[in-house]
Order: structure tokens, then C-alpha cells, then sequence
């Protein structure tokens, strides 16, 4: 299958932040089988995000603040490339920054390498501090992806949208206007929780990023909003996520209008989750005698 030229086996791949390089889940599966491998976050320098507690499990899902932590972009390039070169499915790593110098610092640099086919703006992680900045302004995402997009020369260029807005459409229509190639839907919403033994919140950075199935029918109804109002009539994929866990999990999203799936918490859950989804679809379009994967893109009647 192909998405915006990146070329994939199936529709499957893991999501930013939950496989850490590649070798830390290389063990637990056969990464070869994804469709695509996404990195977690990586920024100009080292960062070693927020203080623990950095993960509370929650009823039907998770919520993290890890404060994207990671090795710094020179440590990745000598570090963790070599592993990358050999993942023998195409690679995307998540970018993310405090300002559009870093993010043009990363991209440049990443452009360069080529086992790297994508490079996905984190513009919407609710776990640091400034993690919203730009994800929920339109304007100031449209800058960030225009400050970016001369850079971007080889990979393709993907924009990760936040749910906590009033109309993701108006950042995807940003985002796609000012030269995204690929829509990453959704990241994880804001959410809190509190230990009522102590009357404190039960994460150290207070608030969190809440991720699981009890996030996907939000996220199902902003793929189909921004397919139906932005993306389909641009010609514009979009990589659907959030609470998938079963293939029947993916096949709502690719029906909502998704051309590809990321699988996250999941992982925590069965690290092999995206190889029984990978299965699960392709049984699926046998015994519906569906040709092709793509078929199944927007159908929703």
C-alpha cells in the first residue's frame, strides 16, 4: 500500500512514543511485519522529561506524562540509526521542540537520512508545559509547518493534530495548506487524576496525556470530521490512532476514513497487538473478498 509515496505491507504501525528506538521493542516482536516503525520523540538536545510519577493507569486507558524525553538529535543519529537502517520497514521519528528553530534543526538534519521516510511534527503532546503551544493555534501551526517545509526535501512530511481544540479542522486545514503531506489523528487528550487518600494528583506534572480505548470514539469521530472536511478532497492520508486494540479497532478507523493505523498503549497491554491486528485485517478482507485494503478507506456509509 502506499501512503503519500511511503511504501507499506499493510496498514499497521506503532505509535510515537511507545516503542521507544526500535531495539527496546525489537525482542518482544518482529518488527519487519509492520507496516511502519515510529520512533519516540526526538528534540535538538537531551531531554530528560518530567519527574516520576510519570504513568497512571486509569479505567480503559492510560495517562502519561513522560515530557518527551530522549537522547537529543546527535545521540540519535550515531545511536540509534544504525538499528533503523536494518528495521527493514520504513521508519518515521517524531520531532518535537520549544520553538520552530528546533523543530527546523531536527528536520534538517533527518531529511539527510535515508532509511528515514517520514518525519511527524509533534505539535499537540499535553505533557510538558508548552506541549500545546502550537497544535491548538492555527496560526501559529501554519507558521511552524511552513518554517518547515522547505527542509523537508526527501521524507515526507507528517503533522500530528491535537484533539484538545474546538474544530481540529481548522489545524488540519493549516497544517494541510501550509504543506503537511500526511495527518497524523489524534494525540492524546488532557486528563488528570488525583489520589484521594493524600488529595494529590497521582501524576508529579499534575496533568497528563490520557491514551487507551477510552479515547477511540473520540478519536474516530475526529478522523471522519477531518477526512470528510479537509483531507479527502486534498488528496491528503491520514494515519488514525488512539484506543486500538484489535483489528476490528482498525478497521473503524480506516472506514472513518484513516489509510493507515498506529497502535500505542496497546503495546503495553501485548506487545505483539499490531502483528494480531495485521492478521486480524487481512483475514477480514478475505472472508468480505475485499481486494485490497484501500477499499476499506472512507467507506463509511
Amino acid at each position: 500500500m502506499d501512503l503519500a509515496g511511503i511504501r507499506m505491507a499493510n496498514p499497521v504501525m506503532t505509535a510515537s512514543g511507545t516503542s521507544g528506538f526500535g531495539p527496546e521493542h525489537a525482542q518482544f516482536m518482529d518488527l519487519r511485519r509492520l507496516g511502519a516503525f515510529v520512533t519516540k520523540a526526538v528534540s535538538p538536545e537531551v531531554r530528560k522529561g518530567n519527574p516520576p510519577e510519570r504513568i497512571v493507569e486509569t479505567r480503559g486507558g492510560m495517562l502519561n506524562a513522560i515530557g518527551l524525553a530522549n537522547v537529543g538529535l546527535e545521540r540519535f543519529v550515531a545511536e540509534k540509526v544504525p538499528f533503523l537502517q536494518g528495521v527493514g520497514v520504513p521508519v518515521i521519528v517524531n520531532v518535537v521542540g520549544h520553538k520552530i528553530e528546533d523543530y527546523q534543526t531536527v528536520c534538517r538534519r533527518l531529511d539527510e537520512i535515508e532509511c528515514i521516510a517520514g518525519l511527524e511534527l509533534n505539535v499537540s503532546c499535553p505533557n510538558v508545559v508548552d506541549g500545546l503551544e502550537f497544535g491548538t493555534d492555527s496560526v501559529r501551526l501554519a507558521k511552524l509547518v511552513s518554517a518547515v517545509r522547505p527542509l523537508v526535501k526527501r521524507a515526507k512530511l507528517i503533522v500530528k493534530l491535537s484533539p484538545n481544540v474546538t474544530d481540529v479542522t481548522e489545524t488540519a486545514r493549516a497544517a494541510v495548506e501550509s504543506g503537511a503531506e500526511i495527518l497524523s489523528v489524534i494525540n492524546t487528550l488532557c486528563g488528570m487524576a488525583i489520589n484521594v487518600e493524600t488529595w494529590k494528583p497521582m501524576l508529579a506534572n499534575r496533568t497528563g496525556g490520557l491514551s487507551g480505548p477510552a479515547i477511540k470514539p473520540v478519536a474516530i469521530f475526529m478522523v471522519n470530521r477531518v477526512y470528510e472536511k479537509v483531507a479527502k478532497a486534498a488528496g491528503v492520508p491520514i494515519i488514525g490512532m488512539g484506543g486500538i486494540t484489535d483489528w476490528r479497532d482498525a478497521v473503524e478507523f480506516l472506514l472513518a476514513g484513516a489509510t493507515a493505523v498506529a497502535v500505542g498503549t496497546a503495546l503495553f497491554v501485548d506487545p505483539q497487538a499490531p502483528l494480531h491486528i495485521v492478521d486480524g485485517i487481512a483475514a477480514y478482507l478475505q472472508r468480505k473478498k475485499i481486494p485490497c485494503v484501500r477499499d476499506l478507506v472512507g467507506q463509511l456509509k
